[in-house]
């Protein structure tokens, strides 16, 4: 049996965040003995983790500067302060930091994996939580395996630090669980579907797009499309939306419902899944609204035609600009006969990205080392 630690900055209600604990609880039991780390206890998804996997929390409280202040002491200081006990196999599950904790472990016998979640365009960005451009080159070149998210994702950060060899693992869904809560009927009462029904599930930041998302409702209203949008998650620009959706007078059709520990009943329930982001990785949301058989339009970011379609076979990929996500909601709301054919679409893609599949896929991995 292999003992693996994951190493994750906290386990809050990010997509990595998710998908690790999805991964940590169906890793073959009888193969790895897994546990997961944190560098800040805190997070909604730390409750998911079941019982047999081991869990070692880090500070009670996440604070500003933490990536700053760890750059003045050397990968091989923190790895000693941070990581004790031995393993067999260090994952750090998020680029930056933890990748640079774990590359201080000199112990050859324990491999070491870097996973990469996101869109790295240089190397600025690729090297974030490093001292420099060339210690992250040299950090990621030291790891047994890297593995991107999406072909994407692979793509950019191999050119911005100039590597090769990334492998690309799909993210693993609690895909049986997901259609079992879909089927469950809405309970927040600012949930109507009297009209069509768009969401969008993710952190309400800036990269996720939601003002893009506010901008195009607007417009299609004043083009006489009814329809409503709903919103999961929070997020830094909460405030920010609250006071244009007043503005705009946008409060019966706009509405922010919050975090929901099911957002499958309402995703489910939704006529539209809808994917404003400038950047992702390889969303973990559109995933789920394949699962559920939710039809999806997406920006053309990092995965979307991966789970799309390259010729929009199971949802619609747009341009990534503020007019490719109006055109693509109207192209929708005109075309009642697209969104039925876009439902059965995707439920026949959300089944490729199955529980089974995607965990297999890492098990093989880390047998391999």
């Amino acid at each position: 049996m292999k003992k693996v630690l994951f190493l994750i900055p906290n386990l809050g209600h990010g997509g990595a965040e998710k998908v690790l604990v999805n991964l940590a609880n169906n890793l073959d039991r009888k193969k790895f003995d897994v546990t997961v780390q944190t560098l800040f206890d805190v997070g909604v998804n730390r409750q998911y983790l079941k019982s047999h996997v081991h869990y070692i929390p880090g500070a009670k409280k996440q604070f500003r500067g933490n990536t700053t202040l760890m750059k003045f002491f050397s990968p091989e200081r923190l790895y000693r302060r941070i990581v004790k006990g031995d393993y067999d196999i260090l994952v750090s599950y998020l680029e930056g930091p933890t990748s640079r904790i774990i590359s201080g472990c000199t112990d050859p016998e324990m491999k070491r994996v870097a996973w990469v979640h996101i869109e790295l365009a240089d190397e600025k960005l690729a090297s974030v939580g490093f001292r420099s451009p060339d210690e992250a080159t040299k950090a990621y070149a030291d790891f047994d395996r890297i593995i991107a998210v999406s072909e994407r994702v692979k793509e950019l950060f191999e050119k911005s630090l100039g590597l090769t060899g990334v492998q690309v693992l799909y993210n693993t869904n609690e895909t049986e669980e997901i259609i079992e809560k879909s089927k469950i009927s809405p309970d927040d009462p600012r949930f109507l579907t009297d009209e069509i029904t768009l969401c969008s599930v993710a952190k309400l930041v800036h990269p996720k797009g939601f003002d893009r998302l506010l901008e195009a409702h607007r417009r299609l209203l004043n083009e006489g499309y009814p329809h409503r949008v709903y919103i999961l998650g929070v997020g830094e620009l909460q405030g920010e939306l609250e006071k244009k959706i007043k503005e705009y007078s946008l409060e019966k059709s706009f509405i922010l419902l919050g975090y929901k520990d099911n957002p499958y009943q309402y995703v489910g329930a939704s006529d539209l899944y809808v994917c404003s982001s400038r950047r992702e990785g390889f969303s973990t949301a559109v995933t789920e609204a394949l699962i559920v058989g939710t039809p999806v339009v997406s920006t053309d970011c990092s995965g979307a035609k991966e789970l799309l379609g390259e010729n929009n076979e199971y949802g619609i990929v747009t341009e990534n600009s503020a007019e490719g996500v109006y055109a693509v909601m109207k192209k929708m709301l005109s075309n009642p006969e697209l969104l039925r054919h876009y439902r059965e679409k995707a439920v026949e893609r959300g089944k490729y990205f199955s529980r089974e599949k995607t965990v297999k896929a890492v098990e093989e991995m880390l047998e391999s080392l």
